[in-house]
């Protein structure tokens, strides 16, 4: 039996820390996305929407932030991308990419690299 089975205790969140190359420029865009900042100090803030979240760091260790990968599951997967192509990121950031959405056995994503290069995977799982 594993450990959490034994816990009495509700999981309630899980928040990764990511870091930012140029940190000003990734609060913003993390803004410009529709998520809410709270400053904890001048180093760090924490992005929220709805019930999810992570912490943004004045930190950049290049090799850390080209292999970090976060997968955030949208329950409509068209609209949110439609919607998040109306706000002009790669206008705004010229280093964010967003992809167009790929077909997998498992269900549907598609991909965004923050200004720092981290790599967001948006998707929406099949339903069997």
């Amino acid at each position: 039996m594993g450990l959490i089975k034994k816990m009495n205790q509700q999981l309630r969140s899980i928040r990764p820390f990511i870091g930012a190359r140029d940190y000003e420029l990734s609060r913003s865009f993390y803004s410009c996305m529709g998520f809410n900042e709270s400053v904890i100090d001048a180093g760090m803030s924490l992005f929220t929407k709805d019930d999810l979240g992570f912490y943004l760091q004045k930190a950049y260790v290049k090799e850390w932030i080209e292999n970090s990968m976060i997968f955030m599951e949208i329950s409509d997967l068209d609209l949110f991308l439609k919607e998040l192509l109306t706000l002009n990121l790669i206008q705004k950031f010229p280093t964010v990419r967003i992809s167009g959405i790929k077909d997998n056995d498992w269900g549907r994503e598609f991909f965004v690299h923050d200004p720092s290069g981290i790599l967001w995977h948006f998707g929406q799982f099949k339903r069997f």
